[in-house]
């Protein structure tokens, strides 16, 4: 019994060492057995022996706590064959104790360990995420540069086109202005022809009203 807790004590003090302090892939295969214990069938085993030892140990406290009474009762003298069973019933609840002990320690080690576990990759996600996050926003900001250099090269031709249109409206209004004041110059013309033409007419009757006058003159 002694040598089968020694073997377990030392065991459980291996494991939860391994899981403490990460020595290559030791600590993974510490947490893999863990796992394994903690699935199918193996809860309950270890449950039943976590019992079953808190009974012994119960049983090994309860001997030392009669051995001593039955030396107080013997006015401290106790026997030889009592001093072996308080230190045999001794170390056995010590082992137990220590046993029972690291095995929660274990129990805890590997809650602990699952939640660090999940937490960096959480992390891991996150920093992934923020990273992808970080591309998009600096692809964003270039798309953003480049659309930005577009709308101010639009701006610039468009302020361009705005100049040539205003030109092209000038030209129109002088040309128009030019159309206007050659109408005007052509209606004075049609005007002063009219009148020379009036004023012909005139000079034309009186030439004929002296080439009649000559004429009868001359009879």
């Amino acid at each position: 019994m002694i040598q089968l807790l020694f073997l377990v004590l030392f065991a459980e003090a291996a494991v939860a060492f391994l899981m403490a302090i990460k020595v290559g892939p030791l600590r993974d295969l510490a947490m893999k057995g863990v796992d394994t214990m903690k699935t199918g069938r193996g809860p309950a085993t270890v449950k039943t022996l976590a019992c079953t030892m808190a009974v012994i140990l119960a049983s090994s406290v309860y001997s030392l706590l009669r051995i001593q009474g039955r030396g107080a009762r013997l006015g401290g003298n106790v026997s030889p064959m009592d001093q072996v069973l308080w230190r045999t019933h001794l170390l056995e609840a010590s082992l137990i104790g220590y046993t029972l002990f690291l095995a929660i320690l274990i129990d805890r080690l590997h809650h602990y360990l699952k939640k660090v576990i999940l937490l960096r990759k959480t992390v891991a996600t996150s920093r992934e995420e923020t990273e992808r996050l970080q591309t998009e926003n600096r692809t964003l900001r270039e798309s953003e540069a480049k659309a930005s250099a577009e709308l101010k090269k639009i701006q610039a031709e468009l302020a361009t086109f705005n100049e040539k249109l205003q030109k092209v409206k000038n030209e129109s209004l002088e040309h128009e202005r030019r159309a206007v004041t050659a109408e005007a110059h052509v209606a004075a013309l049609q005007k002063q022809s009219e009148e020379l033409l009036l004023e012909y007419d005139r000079v034309l009757e009186d030439n004929q009203m002296l080439q009649a006058q000559v004429l009868s003159y001359r009879e």
